[in-house]
This record gives structure tokens, sequence and C-alpha cells, in this order.
């Protein structure tokens, strides 16, 4: 009897046993987001900065949306580790791009702020009329094109190379083709990636190109199609421009629009997702990638150091790679082909060195649109277009034109199924 008893315990043990086991090798299997292949870096500084300092934040929407959420979180990083006290760094969300924006920026001035920031394309022209009323306050403004020519000591103008880390995001996607070509998922020629576009401007232009151009590197098959919804945050309407292009046969969506519509889509859909403004991980945890964002902290603690120091600052500014400006989330192991961040790298390494340039012009050709006649196979060369040199298309050189992309053509292989907005 004892012997039964036993054995039935030993039987027990070694089921029990199995059954960790088995759930050990489950979890460990399970990889979700890795490391940060471009992480943001922490924000040290020598410059003392007086303790009645302010500066002031305007955002178009709040932090629901993720385009605003990125310069919401910079912002407080930075005002945080540099020690400004917390009420002397004040967001205003949710401002519009209209008369609302000058309003807010005049409030803030008159609330003792030195520098004032907005963050949408829509509210430069407001801001530039805060500035001229304003000589003694900073005012600086993200995607904007009209600083260097205004010759306004106070208005300053920023953005980022940001075309290089879509085009890293692009090799993510790209690789993940190749993977369900494959596998036999798809053949080559329905290596069809969507994209979601809030806007026909050029910074959503040359971000959807450069993301195309990406995953055409190491994808040569792969095509794009492109539905703009016409506004920067409409979950609603992104989402369902997302199931659109993923009812016209697109395996892969990326988007130039803010809220979470289109991973949400995605995810439902069992279709992949490369997202923009940072990880949306914990809504697509099967299906998305990786993310690529502009980070704000490198500017923000730029123009505070120098606002403090009493000196002048750059009038148009363009962070890099190098500048910790550009940043690429983690990849989600879960989903990625193998391989992937070894090519990324590879890119990154041609970035640093000068051997890679996201729009080489020998890799790539453009539609072209002259009395309602549309002609394709056309080089920017034959263009004779004043940005090329050195065999590339030059984007968001402040130096030389402006930090604001000017990437505006439509490239062969992308289609616009909309263009209205």
């Amino acid at each position: 009897m004892f012997k039964k008893i036993l054995a039935l315990t030993l039987t027990v043990v070694m089921i029990a046993a199995l059954c960790v086991s088995f759930a050990s090798c489950s979890l460990s299997s399970k990889k979700g987001e890795g490391k940060e292949i471009l992480p943001r870096k922490e924000i040290t500084s020598t410059v003392e900065v007086p303790a009645d300092f302010k500066i002031g934040l305007i955002t178009l929407h709040d932090e629901n949306s993720t385009y605003d959420k990125n310069f919401i979180d910079a912002f407080k990083q930075v005002c945080t580790a540099m020690g400004i006290a917390e009420e002397n760094f004040i967001i205003k969300s949710n401002i519009p791009e209209g008369v609302e924006c000058y309003d807010t920026a005049k409030d803030l001035a008159n609330r003792g702020c030195k520098v004032v920031f907005a963050d949408s394309f829509g509210h430069e022209q407001y801001m530039v009329q805060a500035a001229r009323e304003f000589p003694n306050v900073q005012f600086c403004h993200a995607t904007g094109v009209t600083a260097k020519t205004l010759n306004l000591a106070n208005f300053h103008n920023a953005f980022a190379a940001i075309y290089e880390g879509r085009y890293l995001a692009g090799i993510v996607a790209g690789k993940k083709l190749n993977e369900m070509i494959e596998s036999g998922k798809i053949k080559a020629e329905e290596a069809v990636m969507g994209y979601v576009g809030a806007f026909t401007y050029a910074e959503v232009v040359s971000g959807l190109s450069s993301f195309y151009l990406g995953a055409k590197s190491v994808c040569p098959s792969v095509t794009m199609k492109v539905r703009f919804t016409g506004s920067w945050y409409d979950q609603g309407l992104e989402q369902e421009a997302a199931n659109s292009l993923i009812t016209d046969k697109c395996v892969l969506i990326s988007q130039h629009a803010d809220s979470l519509g289109a991973p949400t889509a995605c995810q439902q859909a069992g279709v992949p997702n490369v997202s923009y403004n940072g990880s949306t991980y914990s809504a697509g945890k099967t299906t998305w990638l990786v993310s690529s964002a502009i980070n704000w902290a490198p500017y923000f603690q730029y123009i505070i150091e120098e606002t403090v120091k009493g000196n002048n600052f750059a009038t148009d500014w363009t962070g890099t790679i190098a500048t910790n400006s550009v940043v690429l989330s983690g990849l989600n192991l879960d989903v990625v082909a193998d391989g992937t961040d070894e090519a990324v790298q590879a890119a990154l390494d041609g970035f640093k060195n000068g051997t890679l340039h996201v729009y080489d012009t020998s890799k790539f050709t453009v539609k072209v649109t002259t009395d309602n006649v549309t002609v394709s196979g056309v080089t920017l060369t034959s263009l004779n277009c004043p940005y090329v040199h050195d065999g590339y298309f030059d984007e968001s050189n402040a130096e030389t034109t402006m930090s604001a992309p000017y990437f505006a053509y439509e490239i062969d292989g992308i289609e616009f199924l909309n263009s209205e907005y």
C-alpha cells in the first residue's frame, strides 16, 4: 500500500514539474519589446537655471495624441532634469491652429515665460504675431518654414532628420515582408504596404517616402498605397483608413497620424504595423513591429541653456541621430523577422559614416503631372532639382535650406489613393 502511495506521489510531482517546465518554456519564448535601438539619452546639464525661470509649451492636442504626448514627455523630462520648478514649466494643450494660439502665446509671455514653444504647423503665423509683440521673449516653433526669411531675432523654427528614422523603420517593414514571402504567406508581387497619412504636406510625404525607400532597400518588390485623412488626430478616420487599406490587400500598415486608430485596426485584423512617435506595443502586442520618433529633449535643453546664458541661438535648427533627436523604439521580438536588428544596424552605420543617404537619386524615380498628364520614371536630376547634390536629395538641412521637410514628390511605387487634403 505504501509503495502505491509513494508511486502516486511521485507521479503527481513529475506531472507538476512538467507543467512548470512547459510554462517556463512558454514564458521564455515570449520576448516582447526588446532594447531600444536608438534610445533617448539621460539629460545632464552644467547650466544653473534661475529659480524664477519660466517656459511655456503649446500643443495642438493633449497626451491622447501620440504626437503631442511625444512633445509633452520630452518637455517634462528636460524641465525636471534641469531643476525647473513644476509651476514654472507651463503646458497649454488642445490649442487650435488659430487666433487661440496667439492668445495663449501672449498669455504665457505675460506670465513671465522667457521661452514659448508651439508644436503644430498651423500655429506658426500666430507665434510670429506674438514674437513681434514680445521682443524679449524667445518664440520657438516645430515644423515651421518662415524663420529664416522673417529676420525676426526672437522667432525660431526647429525639426529633425526623422526621415532617417523612418527609413530604418521601413527596413524593419521590408524584412517582415520578406519573411511573409519566404514562408509562402504572400507572393513577391503581393508585398503591398498601406500608409495612413494626415495631409499631403511635405512633412507627411517626406516621411512616407523615406519609409517606403527603407522597405524597398531590402524588399525590392514592395509597393505602397496611401490614404489621407485630412486630420492630424482622428481615431475613427485613421482606423477607417487602415481598415480600407487592409481590405485593399495591403499586408502591412504604417502611419503619419497621431492616434491609435491604425495600430488598433492592425491588431484586430492581425496585420503587421509600424507606428510613429513612440511604441504602441500595448495596443498591438502581436502585430506591432517598431516605431520611430523625434526626440525633442535635446532641443528643449538647447533653447533653455542658451536663453539662460543670454546667448542668441539658431534661427532654424535640425536635430540628427548624432544629437539624439532621432530615436527608434525596441523591436517587437515576437513579430519582427530574423535578421532585422542586423539590417537596421548596418543602415545606421551607413548614416553615421556618410555612405548611405535616404534620398539617393539612383534608387528611385518620381511621378510628374503637367497639363493633367502624369508621367512616371522621372529623375530628380532631369528636373534640375535645386536640393540635389552629390547624388542625393538633401532633406531637412537647416544650414542650407530649412529644418522642416521639403521632399514632396510622389515616388514611383507609391500610389496616393486620395489627395484632396
